[in-house]
């Protein structure tokens, strides 16, 4: 058991407990100067006239990660033993949790939105928690372009091939500016709002597709119900009108699922840049934990409550389901 908690012959313990010294001595005696990442909304380009941003560059990253999941998962299937182990375990685990889950709800609908489910929880659990390895916002380039006295505010410390950014103590409150000539390379893409955006977006248009599947051209009386309009003025007037909510309904989940998922992660990414720069050592270590959590929580909530919409779609109140069910 000792040999494999060990680091190049390095016990654990002493390995971190080192980390935390050095840390101590570089941040407290030394006293090097720590600057607040640049919080904005917008993801940053790495040249004005290119495409590429580090949010997009976080997405491509979170996909080659679940596809090398899918992959371990596979081998692990492919193999002698029965029982998966270490990642392939705990990812069937939560495959299997997710899949008694969509078959308490969705019921014969399971095997066609699982997939939706799992890839959707996958992903945003992935792309959450990108905000948990080291250099994730912290590692990138410094764009002297960005601050207007960037020699005045910032200075530029080198270590051999390693630079990095400080305000300069003697520019006062300007110092801050400083910050916004560092551009990360990766940048958690839960906190760019179309990637959020996107997903709802996707959530929503496949579970119009469900519902249409499920129950046919009378799936839209949802929306637009004038069968008792006339023969039953009164209450045809109230299914008319619960029919343009049913429509404003379906745009406010987009808002609800993209604003819902980028608030949390947003908000916790400036949480740990704050207490990142005002205590650099140990402390955001509990922080860490509760994003931790926090982001296992949001992608499961993002996919259950997509998951839940879509069983919802495939039900009919007006016996829709069983008519088209006999003209097919």
């Amino acid at each position: 058991m000792e040999n494999k908690q060990r680091f190049f012959g390095i016990p654990n313990r002493y390995l971190v407990l080192a980390i935390v010294v050095i840390s101590i001595i570089v941040f407290y005696v030394m006293k090097v100067p720590v600057i607040m990442p640049h919080v904005q909304l917008p993801a940053e380009k790495f040249s004005e006239h290119g495409f590429l941003t580090n949010t997009l560059v976080a997405t491509f990253l979170a996909d080659i990660i679940l596809i090398a999941l899918a992959f371990t998962v596979k081998r692990s299937l492919s193999g002698d033993s029965l029982v998966p182990k270490g990642m392939a375990g705990a990812i069937e685990a939560l495959l299997e949790a997710i899949l008694n889950l969509t078959e308490s709800t969705a019921g014969k609908w399971t095997k066609m939105i699982f997939p939706w489910f799992a890839t959707i929880t996958l992903l945003v659990l992935i792309a959450n928690w990108m905000e948990l390895i080291p250099g994730v916002d912290s590692i990138g380039i410094i764009n002297q372009e960005h601050v207007a006295n960037f020699e005045e505010i910032c200075q530029v410390s080198n270590f051999g091939p390693i630079a990095w950014l400080a305000p300069n103590p003697d520019a006062g409150e300007a110092a801050k500016e400083c910050a916004q000539a560092f551009i990360p390379y990766v940048r958690v893409v839960s906190t760019d709002l179309n990637f959020t955006a996107a997903l709802a977006v996707i959530s929503v248009v496949v579970t119009q597709i469900f519902g249409v599947r499920a129950l046919g051209p009378g799936y839209f009386k949802k929306f637009w119900n004038t069968s008792t309009l006339f023969s039953v003025p009164v209450f045809g007037l109230i299914d008319f009108a619960v029919g343009l909510l049913e429509i404003v309904s379906e745009f406010a989940k987009i808002l609800s699922f993209s604003f819902r998922l980028f608030g949390n992660i947003f908000a916790g990414s400036v949480l740990l840049f704050v207490m990142g720069s005002l205590v650099p050592v140990v402390v955001q270590s509990g922080f860490l934990m509760l994003e931790f959590f926090v982001g296992l929580i949001q992608a499961i909530v993002f996919g259950m409550l997509t998951m839940v919409f879509m069983a919802q779609a495939t039900q009919s109140h007006h016996g829709d389901a069983e008519e088209h069910e006999e003209h097919a």
